[in-house]
C-alpha cells in the first residue's frame, strides 16, 4: 500500500533528522530519500514553496549515494539538514 503525502513527508523528515543528529547514514537511506522526493515532487497536494527544498534534498541524496565518504557528506550538510527539517515543518 503506497504512503500518502503526509506519511511520505514524515518519513523524509525522520531520515533527514536522523542524518542531522547522528551524522551518519546509509546509501540505501539516500536512495529512499530520492524515491520519496521524486514521489512528492509530482504530488499536486504538496505546497509549491516546498518544491525548491525538495530539489535541494534530492541533490543532497544523490551526492550522498555516490559519495566515497557518506559520513563526511552528511557532516558537511549538517546545517542544510537542520534547515530542511525546519522548512518541512513550516510548509507541511
Amino acid at each position: 500500500m503506497p504512503l500518502d503525502s503526509h506519511y511520505q513527508l514524515q518519513l523524509l523528515r525522520d531520515i533527514l533528522s536522523n542524518h542531522q543528529t547522528d551524522c551518519c547514514g546509509s546509501v540505501s537511506e539516500c536512495e529512499q530519500v530520492e524515491r520519496l522526493v521524486k514521489s512528492l515532487m509530482v504530488n499536486a497536494e504538496i505546497n509549491e514553496n516546498m518544491k525548491p527544498v525538495l530539489q535541494e534534498i534530492y541533490q543532497y541524496s544523490q551526492s550522498g549515494a555516490g559519495s566515497p565518504d557518506l559520513g563526511a557528506h552528511i557532516t558537511s550538510n549538517k546545517q542544510n539538514l537542520s534547515q530542511w527539517v525546519t522548512d518541512m515543518d513550516q510548509f507541511s
